[in-house]
């Protein structure tokens, strides 16, 4: 049965005999995995701007729709601009990627996700009919509570995955609780950091009381169970000593 290789794999060293046979796929133009996140961080990131400063050929030259009379209005921005923030800063100073690509073709499609929704998201939340959440400050608070422990959650995830590839090697290692509290989410859970990414998501949600903001972070949750159910796997066939007791991202459920 046929294998794929890894990047940082030499021929002399795979364990065959005397003659192997090497299929090879042109798997067209690639782009860098830093490069990627960098232009689908950076459209949303700009693209919320230009609804929250309320743009006249967004929402007409009304002066009711100059400005919002609700502060949540304001936080959501903020926080909308944190988050990305935050992932362009663990893209260039964090993250270590295993595979030094990905195809070109695959940069139109995230990008019309994240830009795409980060418009919609936008659109509704800077609306001058919008209305702000039913209870109101005690909501808001719980939310943005909730909101700031899943984003130091996460960043805290992407440092210790990267912690494991310190040297620079591409190895697959198990990852553990460190002493950071933050990470002992690893506990009962291969992917914490996805388990964080939704959290963040839903705390959006609840701040914001916006049906589009629902509809991503649901979006945000099926691809991100996808994607730890896949690392969970991983990690179940490479390491027979993997703790069984973890979950792919939500503990003892999923």
């Amino acid at each position: 049965e046929g294998k794929s290789l890894r990047d940082e794999e030499i021929l002399q060293h795979l364990p065959v005999g005397t003659t192997a046979t090497l299929y090879f796929k042109d798997l067209g133009p690639q782009i860098g995995w830093t490069t990627v996140f960098l232009i689908e961080y950076t459209g949303p990131l700009f693209i919320y701007f230009v609804f929250y400063f309320r743009m006249t050929f967004v929402y007409g030259l009304d002066e009711r729709f100059t400005s919002s009379p609700h502060p949540v209005v304001n936080l959501a921005c903020i926080c909308h601009s944190f988050h990305y923030i935050k992932r362009l800063i663990e893209t260039v100073f964090v993250h270590r990627f295993s595979r030094g690509t990905m195809p070109l073709r695959n940069i139109v499609k995230n990008c019309l996700y994240y830009w795409g929704f980060a418009a919609w998201l936008a659109y509704y939340i800077n609306h001058p009919l919008y209305t702000p959440p039913s209870y109101g400050k005690k909501q808001i608070n719980f939310a943005v509570i909730m909101f700031l422990l899943c984003e130091a959650g996460n960043f805290s995830i992407h440092v210790a995955l990267s912690d494991l590839r310190r040297n620079g090697s591409k190895t697959c290692k198990i990852p553990y609780p460190t002493k950071n509290p933050f990470t002992w989410l690893f506990f009962f859970v291969s992917c914490p950091n996805y388990t964080y990414e939704v959290g963040t998501w839903i705390s959006f949600t609840i701040m914001t009381q916006c049906v589009p903001v629902g509809l991503f972070t649901l979006l945000c949750f099926i691809q991100m169970t996808i994607w730890a159910k896949d690392k969970h796997c991983t990690y179940l066939r490479e390491f027979k000593d993997y703790p069984s007791h973890r979950m792919p991202i939500i503990p003892f459920l999923l």
